[in-house]
């Protein structure tokens, strides 16, 4: 899929969710910010993010294994992206969404915190990073 510009809203096209929908793999590149909610929007989608940074750490990252759910490229290599993703064989691929599916229920925020959503992975966050701080 390419897209050049906005998407715009036109009567019977995809929308930007539709597209992450029907997306296979989601580009989920550095931004000018800190975070961004794309890695998040990929997962809720079921789309294998494939995450575009040499420096990203991704959200509780001690506790899950993100290359069993995303792919990881560094930035020198964006010029062979469409190699990159065309070399992984199907079967790691379905492997992949099947664990994003898997892992949505850690980054779904509810009324009322539901076991392993996100609130419980935001404490253990919280407590692992102040158990193991190295302390100087």
């Amino acid at each position: 899929m390419k897209i050049f510009g906005r998407m715009r809203k036109v009567k019977g096209q995809m929308n930007y969710v539709q597209h992450m929908k029907n997306s296979k793999y989601c580009v989920c590149a550095k931004g000018y910010e800190v975070n961004s909610p794309r890695v998040v929007e990929a997962i809720f989608y079921e789309c294998v993010p494939v995450i575009i940074s040499d420096d990203f750490v991704p959200p509780f990252f001690e506790i899950l294994n993100w290359e069993s759910f995303a792919v990881f490229v560094p930035e020198k290599d964006i010029p062979n992206l469409k190699d990159i993703l065309l070399s992984i064989p199907k079967k790691r691929y379905l492997e992949m969404q099947r664990r994003v599916k898997k892992v949505q229920q850690h980054f779904l925020w509810n009324a009322r915190p539901v076991k392993y959503d996100i609130f419980h992975m935001i404490l253990h966050s919280i407590w692992y990073n102040r158990v193991f701080r190295i302390r100087t």
